[in-house]
């Protein structure tokens, strides 16, 4: 655990410093600079690019985390060829799916074209953009088997975002056209996978030629992984699809402009998450390898360590967006534009509080022997979610987008746990658990009881007592109940060195 520790705080760390950038790069310059159309049209160019890789990757991703402590020898430190099979199979996968997303270039401008002519401008932009996402992804996940997520966890979320940050800002001053800009973000994302695959070269002597001879004396193993791998490629067509339906419905439905104020709610509520990108980076691996050894107790330990921390701090994260909120509309350069997103937030924020929190029990299961579960949860979650999006889009507009992904994520993570509990005999959440969301869900009523009982005397100072009382509060008594033995000790340990 105290690698997991100390690379998860490390790369947490990391993680922030992107987020100063993000909210910078948000809150001065994306609002004050750039039109709602230009935000939604960056969004949805980086959503199609995203939907695009995660078919294009053949189940690459999973695949590497799972199947390369079958290949990796402790011993003589070999991996028979595994990154060869890393790089080639989603290679393949992005010519495959090229093919079709420019087969498919008619009907989507027709479905895009009247309410967002734009996109369909810039609609070949998305396959280069998803080239080299793809591969700074792909880079990214092997350097997580190798134990590293530091340096690919900085280029993610801290060298991208300066990356747009300036293009941004060049953007906004006129050095670049709009045409110059989306070049740009190709570019950004290609100097991303250059990074990554450097680094990654020099972690380890790296053999990427394919060892046919342990392959041939495998062949369980092969029949596994390409049944697993295929199995995945079904999967991607609806797991990939759910997370960024809400903002093509947008898209299609409300135009650009609702697609950058929905971006900008967003950009805000995936932060809630944000602390659980850097754990399961560094836990997954660990996760796969005492499914492997058929390790119930250390499985169950390391879930309910990680469903319990991220509860924790996802739902304090949470409770200071929601406790400053109307402060970060007032800050925000043209905030009364998107204030129409206060409570798309909320829910979003919600959402993102499930994902971040049981994310751990997907992995899981994707990882045991009942991985085909998966496949099932994946057709509801995406069948559900098109379904709400259809019909509350139209209705509600934002706000429906907003309750298609909660409820739709929501009932995706309870199947999840529903399953793996009793078949994999596995415990998910504990009585500190149950202790933590009756914490947050008190915290919530104090602070809407705060604010319906008692005057706003000034936006500012509101916001900064309110925060000072309710979070610190909140924190002391989660320290005293020590509901987190894991940050108690990092505290403590901290404390000793100061």
């Amino acid at each position: 655990m105290g690698v997991i520790a100390k690379q998860s705080i490390r790369g947490t760390i990391v993680t922030y410093l992107g987020i100063a950038v993000g909210i910078f790069t948000t809150f001065v310059v994306l609002t004050r600079f750039l039109t709602q159309e230009e935000i939604g049209l960056a969004r949805v160019l980086v959503d199609a690019a995203t939907l695009f890789i995660g078919l294009a990757q053949l189940g690459t991703n999973a695949s590497i985390i799972r199947f390369y402590p079958y290949f990796h020898e402790k011993e003589t430190d070999k991996d028979h060829g595994f990154f060869f099979w890393a790089l080639v199979v989603p290679f393949f996968g992005f010519l495959l799916f090229a093919i079709i997303y420019w087969a498919c270039q008619a009907p989507l401008a027709s479905w895009f074209g009247d309410k967002s002519p734009l996109f369909v401008e810039y609609y070949y932009f998305v396959l280069p953009l998803a080239f080299f996402m793809l591969y700074q992804t792909i880079f990214e996940t092997t350097c997580n088997v190798l134990m590293r997520i530091v340096v690919p966890r900085g280029v993610r979320e801290l060298g991208v975002r300066l990356g747009l940050l300036a293009l941004y800002l060049l953007y906004a001053k006129n050095v670049l056209s709009l045409d110059g800009f989306v070049i740009g973000l190709c570019l950004n994302y290609a100097i991303a996978a250059l990074i990554n695959i450097c680094y990654f070269f020099s972690l380890k002597r790296i053999n990427l030629r394919p060892d046919w001879s342990f392959l041939r004396t495998n062949p369980a193993l092969v029949k596994r992984y390409l049944t697993y791998t295929g199995f995945l490629i079904v999967s991607a067509l609806t797991t990939v699809l759910a997370p960024i339906i809400s903002s093509l419905f947008i898209t299609a439905e409300m135009g650009l402009d609702s697609t950058g104020i929905f971006a900008i709610a967003t950009y805000i509520a995936v932060m809630v998450s944000i602390p659980n990108r850097s754990v399961a980076a560094i836990a997954s691996p660990q996760l796969a390898r005492a499914i492997k050894e058929q390790n119930r107790e250390e499985c169950s330990a390391l879930i309910r360590q990680v469903t319990r921390n991220m509860l924790l701090i996802g739902g304090f994260i949470l409770l200071t967006i929601w406790i400053n909120i109307d402060l970060i509309f007032h800050i925000l350069p043209n905030g009364a534009d998107y204030i129409s997103a206060k409570n798309v937030v909320l829910i979003l924020g919600v959402s993102q509080l499930i994902l971040g929190t049981f994310s751990v029990c997907l992995n899981t299961l994707n990882y045991s022997r009942y991985y085909a579960f998966s496949l099932l949860f994946s057709i509801i979650l995406t069948t559900g979610s098109i379904v709400l999006n259809y019909h509350l889009v139209p209705r509600y507009g934002m706000i429906g987008a907003a309750a298609s992904n909660l409820l739709s994520y929501g009932f995706y993570y309870l199947l999840i746990v529903l399953t793996i509990v009793p078949l994999c005999r596995l415990k998910v959440i504990d009585r500190k658990w149950w202790l933590i969301a009756i914490l947050l869900v008190a915290i919530f009523g104090l602070n809407y009881a705060w604010q319906q009982y008692l005057p706003t005397l000034h936006i500012w100072l509101d916001s900064i007592v309110r925060s000072a009382v309710l979070l610190g509060l909140g924190l002391l008594i989660a320290y005293k109940a020590n509901l987190s033995p894991e940050i108690n000790n990092q505290i403590k340990n901290l404390k000793s060195k100061i």
